[in-house]
């Protein structure tokens, strides 16, 4: 894997891409809990019982990282398809098929499970919580693919732009007044703030670690003023029974956040692309990216199905229990290798959706002769 890599790759951006899909899957697993209420199962949070461990937020909260990321992807391969005389209908195809390609499976097995629990009677309230915890990560979906298709439109906007519209959505919303719904402006425009930035990157004008320490600084600074004097919420992802979250919608908190998070992930492009010149290093994150959708789409589905098994034992510590306490936080810690486990199932039945049936299986013969061909030892 490491030879077959061009050497013009720049693996630190898809090392990026991994820690930051592998972070959004740690966090989920550590933040939601599925506890038994009488007949029913509804979701819960440690960090509603235990808001002091809203730090964890702040390290598995890695969107900003992904959107970053995909600005400047997304960019230079749209320059780069209009240098080779491709449309941008074709370019666009070929992106959205690779990010919508696995989605059908997931629909398709949510769809007949879902029939499936309502015919044997299961709890409705049951059912709601688990398809919802199962396309949760659809959102994203739909808002990457929407800034994906207007990569034209954005490769010169100034991320100021959208930040400065978040900090008037909040203004008006918590400042004055406002409806809630408003705050349904900053799902595009607060995840747009780190798309211009990777687009900003990809033109080369944050290439010196000044821009990194200057966002990140300046990122840090501004979320701190606004948990500890403006009232934002410390946690950067939902907490279930909060009168406010800062993801859903994003709010003015999450998006500098994001900004400090784009500042680090800046800073340490050099020493990413030491590391991933080990050969193993790199294998390991460019599987990450091979099936990245795949690990994000059915990452609560292995936690579900886990939790579902484990339920035929009974009430498991970590698992089943109320998430109240340190102990809650040790055990399960301790079921995190199971989930593993059940999304490497997962990977194994449903990676060929994202891969295709020829990279799934392998192209080594065809390889050899390519090689041979070539006249290359």
């Amino acid at each position: 894997m490491d030879a077959a890599t061009p050497v013009e790759r720049d693996r630190a951006i898809d090392a990026l891409r991994a820690f930051a899909i592998l972070g959004v899957v740690l966090g989920h697993w550590l933040v939601t809990a599925l506890v038994p209420d009488g007949g029913a199962l509804h979701t819960a949070s440690p960090l509603h019982f235990m808001p002091w461990l809203a730090p964890i937020s702040w390290a598995f909260q890695t969107l900003a990282v992904f959107f970053l990321v995909g600005g400047h992807v997304a960019t230079k391969g749209y320059a780069a398809a209009r240098a080779r005389g491709v449309t941008y209908g074709q370019w666009l195809r070929t992106r959205l098929t690779r990010l919508f390609r696995p989605v059908a499976a997931v629909l398709t097995l949510w769809t007949v499970a879902t029939g499936c629990l309502l015919v044997s009677g299961a709890d409705a309230d049951t059912v709601h919580t688990l398809v919802k915890l199962a396309l949760s990560p659809m959102w994203f979906l739909l808002v990457f693919a929407a800034l994906t298709a207007a990569t034209p439109l954005l490769t010169r906007l100034n991320p100021l732009w959208p930040l400065a519209v978040v900090l008037h959505v909040d203004i008006v919303r918590f400042g004055l007044g406002g409806p809630s719904w408003l705050g349904w402006v900053n799902l595009a425009a607060g995840w747009l703030v780190p798309y211009t930035l990777g687009a900003s990157w990809a033109r080369g004008e944050l290439n010196g670690r000044r821009a990194g320490w200057v966002l990140l600084a300046g990122g840090a600074a501004a979320t701190a003023a606004l948990v500890v004097w403006a009232g934002y919420p410390a946690s950067m992802v939902g907490v279930p029974g909060a009168a406010v979250s800062n993801l859903n919608p994003p709010t003015l908190a999450a998006v500098t956040f994001g900004l400090a998070q784009c500042g680090l992930a800046l800073l340490l492009r050099e020493p990413l692309r030491r590391a991933m010149r080990r050969p193993l290093a790199w294998a390991a994150v460019a599987l990450v990216n091979l099936s990245a959708m795949t690990i994000f789409l059915w990452h609560q589905t292995a936690l579900m199905a886990t939790t579902a098994t484990g339920l035929l034992a009974g009430r498991l510590p970590g698992l089943h229990t109320t998430p109240d306490g340190l102990g809650w936080v040790a055990a399960r810690l301790a079921w995190l290798p199971v989930f593993a486990l059940a999304l490497a199932v997962c990977w194994s039945a449903f990676r060929i959706h994202e891969q295709g049936p020829r990279r799934a299986r392998g192209r080594r013969g065809s390889r050899v002769v390519a090689v041979h061909r070539s006249g290359r030892p």
